[in-house]
């Protein structure tokens, strides 16, 4: 499935930038044709894919097709890392979020951490850039995604959880891969590299 899943969005990109791009009307109408046969693989491969899903992930977005960030922050304190559970799912995460216009990658890292934990945070390194269609971490959606996690040191001690957490905690690894975890956002191997990070002076950030 992954691998028809990936044809479905190459389709959906090469059509998406080329009716913004296209000049000539009988292309344009070319490319819509193959939007449309996007959307009829789509919707015989994906449970759940009613006309109105469909179109939010064929139409929210014009011009050139590129991948959507999502960006984690691993928060250390006492060789221990910062998770919050969410309430939509009863799950634990590492903070984190799209990105948003306006913000880098680390101020975003910050952000979240504090919308979701309550604690102001420093970003001091990057762990990891990851494609997270070839590291195969479960989806909701069609979108395709980059993985961006931070390590992060904290600025305060209070905690506390925000609109979409119910509890922030700090866990030890084994701690932390016991739990019930928010695979699409974070997996076990997040973890043991984000630990490893932490331990080491001089880390070289991991990337596909």
């Amino acid at each position: 499935m992954d691998d028809v899943e990936l044809l479905i969005q190459q389709l959906q990109a090469i059509a998406q930038t080329g009716k913004h791009y296209s000049k000539d009307v009988f292309d344009t109408e070319r490319y819509e044709q193959l939007e449309n046969v996007a959307k009829k693989l789509t919707a015989r491969l994906v449970n759940d894919s009613t006309p109105d899903k469909l179109n939010i992930f064929f139409d929210s977005d014009t011009g050139y097709v590129t991948p959507k960030v999502d960006v984690r922050a691993a928060t250390f304190k006492d060789n221990k890392i910062l998770l919050v559970r969410e309430k939509s799912s009863g799950q634990w995460s590492i903070p984190g979020g799209w990105a948003d216009i306006g913000y880098s990658a680390s101020e975003i890292a910050a952000k979240e951490t504090f919308e979701e934990a309550g604690i102001k945070v420093k970003p001091v390194k990057m762990i990891s850039i990851k494609d997270m269609q070839k590291n195969h971490y479960p989806k909701k959606n069609l979108n395709y995604i980059y993985k961006l996690f931070f390590e992060c040191e904290p600025m305060e001690s209070g905690i506390h959880g925000g609109v979409e957490t119910s509890d922030v905690k700090y866990f030890t690894l084994n701690e932390a891969l016991d739990l019930n975890l928010s695979l699409e956002r974070n997996m076990p191997d997040d973890f043991q590299r984000a630990f490893k990070c932490h331990s080491t002076e001089n880390w070289s950030t991991y990337f596909d």
